[in-house]
């Protein structure tokens, strides 16, 4: 375990946490690409038991279930949680050092755009084959696709 610690560009919500270091990983699904307006999230999860917020981040519901947090005032994207869940995903370029943190994984690969992001034998999942996610996507939507 390592203490993290970070925040948005503005400095009006800032976090400190308490982090595992293999717990990093690239999200390259497309609600993640457009809420960082990137081709991929690095996210590192932490338990939000670890976690101690200064200042309130504001918030959007992405999905039935799923929710990002971000700043109100400069908009830096800074975490994604399901709010009935005991952890929470920290975005790795609020972290003051993300140099802590390598990846371990990719998530989401059936959205991943090869042209930016290259294979690099780490672990892969695609979204629809993780059963927590399925599980949760259709107990929020009705929808088993």
């Amino acid at each position: 375990m390592i203490d993290v610690a970070g925040g948005c560009q503005c400095g009006a919500v800032r976090y400190v946490a308490r982090a595992e270091a293999d717990k990093a990983y690239w999200c390259h699904c497309r609600m993640c690409q457009r809420a960082v307006g990137n081709v991929a999230a690095a996210f590192v999860n932490v338990a939000k038991a670890d976690l101690t917020l200064t200042g309130e981040p504001a918030h959007y519901m992405s999905s039935p279930f799923g929710r990002r947090g971000y700043c109100a005032a400069c908009g830096t994207p800074l975490t994604f949680d399901y709010p009935d869940s005991a952890r929470i995903d920290l975005t790795l370029g609020s972290l003051d050092a993300p140099e802590a943190f390598a990846p371990t994984s990719h998530f989401g690969v059936e959205s991943r755009h090869a042209a930016w992001i290259h294979p690099d034998d780490l672990p892969e999942t695609r979204a629809d084959e993780y059963p927590p996610l399925v599980a949760r996507w259709e107990s929020g939507t009705g929808d088993p696709e």
